[in-house]
């Protein structure tokens, strides 16, 4: 079985063009970067089969769409977090949870205690989702896309809607999903730190189309992990040294 996730998909979506192809290795963290409009959200929803243009797909080895085969989204076994958590206001985050392994035909690899614990839910579960805050939200959103038992997660900038604090109370969530679960996935991030933070890889997408696929660089990782403050101290040191972005 071959461990890429691969494909390629062409077509207009209203007034825009697709003509993309890819292939990264079924684990870890790619993210997915690029402008606004370059087609990220497109491809994603390709991939998740929420949008149907003509090409193919492969996961593993497992054909989800070529000439013959298109899996529904709901034969697809993906993990979906978008930007807004869109949590079910009626259910408890209990609920909410179970949810998605109530609609999971898989057996499980992915626990509830586990998911739990892995995204610091525990003292949440009783509380109504009108009471979370963004950050919490969204781990609640994390945590029901992978009691789906997804082979891919797909997520579509989940921390663009957050503000600072939120983000920073997100991240090491999960930089600890990374660590700890072999489920490849999909991250759509304009954010550099994100990036750098999360991703094994980068593909940079433009105008419909991959321009370049790139190991996330060990440096990026440090820069990541230093503050807006002292990022700018170390570019003005690095200018009165005489270094610049040609150097």
């Amino acid at each position: 079985m071959s461990e890429v996730i691969e494909g390629r998909f062409a077509g207009r979506v209203g007034g825009f063009e697709l003509d993309v192809g890819f292939s990264f290795p079924a684990q870890g963290i790619t993210a997915l970067s690029g402008p606004s409009g370059a087609g990220k959200t497109t491809l994603l929803r390709c991939i998740a089969g929420l949008t149907r243009l003509d090409g193919w797909l492969s996961v593993a080895g497992e054909a989800w769409q070529d000439g013959r085969i298109f899996l529904a989204t709901h034969r697809r076994p993906i993990g979906v977090v978008f930007q807004d958590a869109s949590l079910l206001a009626h259910l408890s985050v209990r609920d909410n949870l179970t949810y998605g392994a109530r609609r999971s035909p898989a057996k499980a690899e992915v626990g509830f205690d586990d998911t739990v614990e892995l995204l610091g839910l525990r003292s949440l579960l009783g509380r109504s989702t009108a009471n979370l805050s963004g950050g919490e939200r969204q781990r609640v959103a994390l945590g029901r896309a992978l009691l789906s038992q997804p082979r891919l997660l797909l997520m579509d900038e989940p921390l663009s809607s957050l503000d600072a604090d939120s983000k920073a109370e997100i991240l090491p969530y999960l930089e600890r999903l990374h660590r700890t679960l072999a489920i490849p996935a999909l991250y759509i991030s304009h954010d550099a730190g994100e990036i750098a933070r999360l991703a094994d890889r980068v593909l940079f997408m433009a105008a419909g189309r991959i321009l370049s696929a790139t190991p996330a660089s060990p440096s990026d990782r440090a820069l990541a992990g230093l503050s807006a403050q002292q990022r700018d101290r170390l570019a003005l040191a690095a200018l009165k040294a005489g270094l610049t972005a040609e150097t």
